[in-house]
């Protein structure tokens, strides 16, 4: 069984790689890492997915089988599970989730006891034991396990705490997508005992409809919610609630490096843990710029939040994110969290008596052309004719940057192409898009 860890976990389709089979085995191999390491409870939470039903199941066997202690969660927020992980001092904690993709897509993503990815030795050690045979142990030492009923409640009371006690959200109305996913039950609590009042959509998860039409992939329905509702905010987060995208009272999108630089605008310690911000090479090059003006270092990590968040423990840093909403609070948090960044990029503005677009005023970012490629055969990024076209378009003086890379969470690769001039970022971004596709 040849399962190995990506950008954000292990993922892929249910049918064909996150089958039963595969979690038993993961659940097996990593309970006998955690026994390793000392430790013998894991808590486990999932998204909506239907199949996080079976795969749960299937996860809690392996685990028993290996000794270990099993705390299940029910669904709750990636980020939620983190923070359990981290107050229930337990070596590791495992949600059942594929983030951003549809229902017929699950994974496993993993974290530590401080709440953050495992490292990748670690992952190296649990792939190791995933590809052995899988061995119980002794009947007398099988491990429990236990419904957490108290996980909701308590990541509610946790995220309710970050906001300082002067901050009064009563006068706000919010539109609040949750993807009908994780957070379709816990955000809305969160909103409204803060005092706003919350439109919620995308809060009647079926087991199929994850991230359907709704959530952070698209914030255009956020958007249209905001303007017929006159609301101050719309919340777009994502299936299992670790990405947010803001929406303003005029309806202007907010991405990952827009919150970012309103964050960093607002923080009036610019010293120390607070003297870097971290963004990822995906970030727009107006972000780069406009955080170095308000007197900040910045940094690029690989993407994905896992390295975002190494790269600011690394600087002793607190603040960074991704474009697609991933935002890291280090002060707060220790993994990307939608709910927390959405509380604290409003009770910011809210302190500075400022709407985000007179926050962002100075702030325009470089046009940016995005386009994902549905490849069999993600190699493709190292053909040596699209890597002499890459080098050729790279000699353009009017083109700022170019990334082209894999995905590590769907197949695909993805193409990003900056260029003062959206025209010239297109043609380039088609032309490499018709590359790859004639090579696949």
């Amino acid at each position: 069984m040849n399962l190995k860890f990506g950008t954000d976990g292990i993922r892929g389709p249910v049918e064909t790689v996150i089958t039963p089979e595969a979690c038993l085995k993961i659940g097996h191999a990593t309970g006998i890492v955690m026994r390793e390491l000392g430790s013998e409870t894991v808590v486990i939470g999932k998204d909506t997915r239907i199949s996080g039903y079976m795969l749960e199941s299937a996860l809690q066997a392996g685990f028993i089988a290996s000794g270990v202690n099993v705390r299940l969660a029910g669904p709750l927020p990636t980020p939620g599970v983190a923070y359990l992980t981290k107050t229930l001092r337990n070596k590791f904690g495992l949600v059942i989730s594929a983030s951003h993709n549809d229902f017929l897509d699950n994974g496993i993503k993993i974290f530590n006891e401080n709440g953050e990815k495992i490292s990748r030795d670690i992952e190296k050690r649990i792939e190791k034991y995933i590809a052995s045979d899988l061995n119980p142990v002794e009947t007398s030492k099988i491990g429990k396990a236990y419904r957490f009923d108290e996980s909701g409640s308590r990541y509610i009371e946790f995220c309710k705490s970050t906001v300082p006690p002067d901050i009064n959200f009563s006068n706000l109305r919010i539109v609040l997508d949750c993807a009908n996913g994780a957070c379709y039950k816990v955000t809305p609590k969160i909103f409204e005992e803060l005092g706003a009042e919350v439109i919620t959509i995308g809060n009647d998860p079926d087991g199929y409809n994850i991230n359907e039409g709704c959530g952070s992939t698209h914030p255009e329905v956020v958007k249209e919610a905001v303007i017929k509702h006159r609301a101050d905010y719309g919340i777009s987060l994502d299936g299992d609630g670790d990405r947010v995208i803001l929406v303003d009272e005029k309806g202007s999108i907010l991405d990952g490096d827009d919150l970012l630089y309103i964050l960093a605008f607002s923080n009036p310690n610019r010293t120390g843990p607070w003297s870097g911000v971290v963004g990822t090479l995906m970030s727009n090059y107006a972000l780069e710029d406009g955080i170095k003006k308000l007197g900040y270092n910045f940094k690029r990590a690989d993407v994905g939040d896992k390295h975002v968040s190494k790269m600011l423990t690394d600087k002793g840093w607190m603040l960074g994110g991704e474009t697609s909403g991933h935002i890291i609070c280090k002060d707060l948090v220790s993994t990307g969290d939608g709910t927390i960044a959405a509380l604290k990029v409003i009770s910011s503005l809210l302190l500075l008596e400022k709407k985000p677009s007179e926050v962002l005023s100075n702030f325009t970012k470089i046009p940016q052309v995005n386009i994902a490629v549905k490849v069999t055969n993600k190699d493709i990024v190292n053909d040596k004719d699209l890597k002499l076209f890459l080098k050729e378009i790279s000699s353009d003086i009017t083109v700022k940057r170019i990334l082209v890379r894999p995905s590590g969470t769907e197949s695909k690769i993805r193409i990003m192409v900056e260029a003062p001039e959206k025209k010239v970022a297109e043609k380039y971004a088609k032309d490499i898009e018709k590359i790859i596709r004639s090579k696949s």
